[in-house]
């Protein structure tokens, strides 16, 4: 019985073995005859769909509509006749090869793109690493902890998949027919040389062939990006050496006020002028003129040009204490430990106390350090004690509530040193949902009376699903913003100098493509007679820059306001 299992297994094994070597043998017989492979055939198609698409996907967002500028990319026809001609070793070199490169060019133009998007500019690998994190906090705020995790764990599972999916389908050239070979590089050949010859002639005679040269460039392009930035870093080391302010006691025209610097979040000059915002910002603006006015306050206003725009708030906080363009992460990190006086520290030497107001700093703040606060409120010590607003900690009412409570509040006037405080207000962070609305100052207490405020409205899922949406959101939180600032101004103005002003503009989901980089800044006092002292800043009187008023760059700030006061 045991034999009769045996033998039978035998022949099924042979069998089995016997139907394998035909099939093989016809395969190489196809082969011999020139015939292609009907295995190898769809995976080269895959392997080169996959690879023309990720050479021409742009590197913009705004190019992504453009199909016009698509043109046919140079490398694919050589990366074909190449994979025709290698074998063993040099094959797998290639393949791997071509792989990790495109891996790498799929992900930077995807980093692009998002970069772009917030910040108008392409992705930098040597200074951007860092907002890879501050990205997280603000997706993860959006849109929730779980959302983002999924939107996250989406993209690096898709890109993985494009990537492993190209490298199988790579093995197709290693299965095509032998005759069907070198007909193929032949004709892949003489294609390539024909294509270079056009990309030659078009980028001579700067005609479109619709033929372009894409991988080495932009690898080219990304490697000299990061050589560029390390070059400016050097170039930054002289500039912090070179300031313009002298070292000594300053601001003796504002000897016993309070100045308050406040940056408004997202506050852009699109938000004044883009026919979208303007007529809701200039009646608001309007109203905040008379309403400071009849509280004896007068105001100039201008534009300041900032260092970033959609985001990374703090590059603009430093260029505007610093006295130095701070136009990305590597410059700041340097400015943080260097010598260089910050506006804070020049007033603190003056005889100010400086403290800080920054509802959105959630965890230990190390580069606090650089600027000389006496104090720092962050979002733990202000107290708050209501629901936040998605990723907005807390309403800008209570921020200014709790700032007038904890720093200015029970002073003896004649004996205390005047407050130099920096703030940051944050109800016009993205996700701009839900918004605030203004209350009577004496009901915020701990805050909790803005919780049925922080569960109203849609969630940002809803909102941002619609472009539209997010726009008319925008408008309503820099509203909002203002409403609260100029019912405190008039309040709480006595005696005090206020400077308020936009960080950056917010993302061109917002302004548009093309947008300046100018904020608004608002000088406002009581004292007319320090008015008078930026008379040479030719800035608008009132609440509302003309088109026509002179724009500052916000490094230039710190030099200006020292010797307008001094």
């Amino acid at each position: 019985m045991a034999g009769g299992v045996e033998a039978l297994t035998e022949r099924v094994a042979m069998n089995e073995y016997r139907s394998f070597r035909k099939e093989d043998n016809a395969s190489k017989g196809d082969a011999r005859r020139g015939k292609p492979n009907q295995r190898s055939l769809p995976r080269i198609a895959i392997a080169l769909v996959i690879v023309a698409v990720i050479l021409v996907l742009p590197s913009s967002p705004e190019a992504l509509t453009n199909v016009s500028e698509i043109r046919f990319p140079l490398e694919v026809i050589g990366i074909v006749l190449f994979a025709l001609v290698l074998d063993g070793t040099g094959f797998a070199i290639l393949k791997w090869g071509v792989t990790l490169s495109l891996a790498a060019m799929l992900f930077l133009k995807l980093a692009d793109i998002g970069t772009g998007m917030v910040f108008q500019r392409p992705f930098n690998p040597y200074l951007d690493l860092k907002i890879l994190t501050d990205g997280w906090n603000l997706l993860s705020g959006t849109v929730g902890v779980a959302v983002a995790v999924g939107i996250i764990c989406t993209g690096l599972v898709a890109w993985l998949l494009v990537m492993v999916v190209l490298y199988w389908s790579f093995d197709g050239f290693r299965h095509s027919a032998v005759e069907a070979r070198r007909k193929s590089v032949l004709a892949s050949g003489i294609l390539f040389l024909v294509g270079l010859a056009a990309f030659i002639v078009q980028d001579h005679d700067r005609r479109n062939l619709g033929v372009e040269a894409r991988g080495v460039p932009y690898f080219v392009n990304r490697v000299a990006m990061v050589r560029d930035s390390v070059a400016d870093l050097a170039r930054f080391e002289d500039e912090v050496k070179q300031d313009p302010v002298s070292a000594g006691r300053h601001f003796s025209a504002l000897a016993g006020t309070d100045v308050v610097l406040i940056f408004i979040e997202s506050y852009g000059r699109s938000a004044i002028e883009d026919p979208r915002y303007a007529t809701r910002i200039d009646d608001r603006l309007g109203l905040m003129e008379r309403e400071i006015e009849a509280a004896g306050l007068q105001a100039r206003s201008g534009w300041l040009t900032s260092p970033t725009v959609g985001g990374v708030s703090w590059l603009a906080h430093g260029t505007l204490l610093s006295g130095l363009w701070i136009d990305n992460q590597a410059r700041y990190d340097r400015m943080i430990t260097s010598e260089r006086r910050s506006l804070n520290s020049l007033f603190r030497s003056a005889g100010w106390r400086t403290t800080a107001v920054m509802p959105a700093i959630t965890m230990d703040w190390p580069e606090a350090g650089y600027f000389s606060y006496d104090s720092v409120h962050d979002a733990h010590g202000l107290g708050y004690k209501g629901k936040p607003f998605n990723w907005v900690t807390m309403p800008d009412q209570y921020t200014l509530a709790a700032f007038e409570r904890l720093a200015r509040r029970g002073r003896n006037d004649a004996g205390d040193r005047p407050v130099m405080a920096e703030m940051a207000l944050i109800s016009s962070h993205a996700p701009w949902t839900p918004i605030p609305t203004l209350i009577d100052w004496d009901q915020v207490g701990d805050g909790t009376v803005f919780n049925v405020q922080a569960e109203s409205g849609d969630p940002p899922s809803v909102v941002w699903a619609d472009p539209e949406r997010v726009r008319k959101q925008y408008v309503a939180s820099i509203d909002y913003t203002l409403e609260v600032l100029s019912s405190y101004m008039a309040r709480y103005g006595r005696n005090t100098l206020f400077i308020l002003l936009g960080d950056h503009q917010p993302a061109s989901i917002v302004t548009g493509d093309g947008a300046s980089r100018d904020v608004p800044m608002h000088v406002v006092t009581g004292n007319p007679e320090l008015l008078k002292r930026i008379d040479g800043w030719n800035w608008q009187a009132g609440m509302i820059p003309l088109k026509s008023t002179p724009v500052y760059r916000m490094d230039e700030f710190r030099r200006k306001l020292v010797e307008s006061f001094d």
